[in-house]
């Protein structure tokens, strides 16, 4: 863990940051308000036989990474995709001005590095290893000869590709509607689903998320997060302890996001 990590308080931190996701939240982190994309897509391989996967994974390159490292930038040429083994990915646009937004967290079956799977273009965003993290890199060409050959693979990147679109679009719809609390309560409610672990004191987030990436996820500045956990532990929503976050009150936080149950 860099320095930067060490100094700035963190949601819930699990034994080395590996609290599994549960079910189908396994797949994927996402800030959006339908319950069908929150899970995320189907494995990429999943639906290959045995030996079509090791065909697949055969022709790819392993890389590991550790917390913090880059995997591909904004404005990189594109050089295939990254399929998730182990870890979390982070994708994340910035604008000119520096300002960073958190598209999604990926996890492992995922695949990262598109729209342009095949090779073409550059990256539109960028990705980094949210943890200790092991990939494999398929390169665009080879990609584009194993999906003529298993028609599974070329469903799956479909499959992916619609997720994904489907997933940013609702990204941009949440940051166009919802006002920045709606949305901090929205994500707390969502961590709470993917990594909540029963505590004495309510649900703890089993997972290490700094104020800044809450930041990031919601379109918010760090010092904006940090007030409002302040204001949320005062009014007896959550219980703020170092490092950790407990969500004592889900039903204000589902009052604050303006949803129904």
């Amino acid at each position: 863990m860099d320095r930067q990590a060490l100094a700035e308080p963190v949601l819930a931190v699990a034994p080395r940051d590996q609290a599994p996701p549960r079910g189908r939240d396994a797949q994927a982190l996402l800030l959006v308000e339908s319950h069908t994309l929150a899970g995320g897509p189907p494995p990429l391989l999943q639906s290959l036989t045995t030996r079509e996967r090791e065909q697949v994974l055969s022709h790819g390159r392993r890389r590991v990474l550790n917390r913090g490292q880059t995997l591909f930038n904004q404005g990189a040429t594109h050089e295939g995709i990254y399929l998730i083994e182990s870890g979390r990915i982070r994708v994340f646009y910035t604008a000119p001005s520096g300002r960073e937004i958190t598209l999604a967290y990926w996890h492992p079956g995922n695949f990262v590095g598109g729209p342009e799977v095949f090779g073409a273009g550059v990256h539109l965003w960028s990705g980094v290893a949210a943890t200790n993290c092991s990939v494999v890199q398929i390169p665009g060409k080879t990609l584009r000869a194993l999906v003529t050959q298993i028609p599974g693979l070329a469903i799956g990147l479909i499959e992916g590709l619609t997720f994904k679109g489907k997933c940013y679009s609702g990204l941009a719809q949440m940051l166009g509607t919802r006002s920045i609390t709606e949305r901090l309560a929205h994500l707390l409610l969502h961590l709470v689903d993917t990594y909540g672990v029963k505590d004495a004191d309510g649900v703890l987030i089993g997972a290490a998320f700094t104020h800044a990436d809450l930041a990031h996820m919601v379109g918010a500045t760090r010092q904006w997060i940090t007030i409002s956990l302040k204001r949320m532990q005062d009014q007896g929503v959550v219980t703020c302890r170092k490092s950790r976050i407990i969500v004592r009150r889900p039903d204000l936080l589902q009052e604050m996001r303006g949803l129904a149950g």
